[in-house]
């Protein structure tokens, strides 16, 4: 029994070790710009084992370099509760959920009427913040766990406590993923409009924040019926939208 003790005490404190670990590392970046993030080096490290040369475009630049428009066009399309939540919206959590349930259940009724066609991957969404996202993003792996979805709720907590709403998007348009190898807002405008961030119009950063759920498949299609559609969703919704 004191052996089993000793290990839920040790493992208690290698939890409350990581959580000051995470609170340290959000800290500095108040002030120091993140060289690269863990989803990054993950992708990075998926290039170095594959076959095709190895590709990375990405350019730091501050907030006031990035266009307006963009960061209207990304909080109207990922967030738009952005400057008012303090990092998670349990009711967006709870609205994804419900959706995902239905989209499966459609999906096994589908594959009993009619059991010998292929079945289509169920679209799962997440209803995660720009906050949330970049807990993931910055300091978690890929993996799709309840503790990883539990860490990245406390992780988002911490980012809204240690860091400013700005800061944050700084942070997050630096980083984010825009394609194969295309990291933030500065990467983004040169590869598909052969212009800085700062000069991007409404319609061109509308388009780029309707690729943000899936860049890459975006990037390969980019005559898509539904982006185009999307893209101009977003465009009405930009002038509502509240920048910090």
């Amino acid at each position: 029994m004191k052996g089993l003790w000793r290990w839920l005490a040790l493992a208690l404190l290698a939890f409350f070790a990581l959580q000051l670990f995470f609170v340290l590392r959000i800290a500095l970046m108040a002030r120091i710009n993140p060289e690269s993030t863990s989803f990054q080096r993950s992708a990075l490290w998926a290039q170095w084992r594959g076959d095709a040369p190895v590709h990375w475009r990405q350019q730091w630049v501050p907030y006031a370099q990035i266009s307006a428009q963009l960061k209207r066009a990304v909080i109207a399309s990922e967030d738009d509760g952005f400057t008012q939540h303090d990092g998670v919206q349990w009711s967006a959590i709870e609205r994804a959920w419900e959706r995902n349930a239905s989209a499966r259940a459609r999906a096994e009724r589908s594959e009993q009427r009619h059991p010998n066609r292929p079945m289509r991957p169920v679209r799962l969404r997440g209803g995660s913040t720009i906050t949330q996202q970049l807990a993931k993003n910055l300091l978690l792996s890929g993996e799709r766990t309840l503790a990883r979805k539990g860490q990245e709720l406390a992780l988002a907590y911490m980012l809204e406590g240690l860091l400013s709403k700005q800061r944050i998007l700084e942070i997050y348009l630096n980083n984010v993923e825009w394609g194969d190898g295309i990291y933030g807002a500065e990467a983004a405008a040169e590869h598909y409009y052969r212009k800085s961030a700062a000069q991007l119009t409404a319609p061109e950063a509308a388009r780029l924040a309707v690729m943000l759920p899936a860049p890459r498949r975006f990037e390969k299609s980019p005559n898509s019926a539904y982006l185009a559609g999307r893209t101009r969703t977003i465009l009405a919704r930009m002038p509502s939208a509240q920048l910090p």
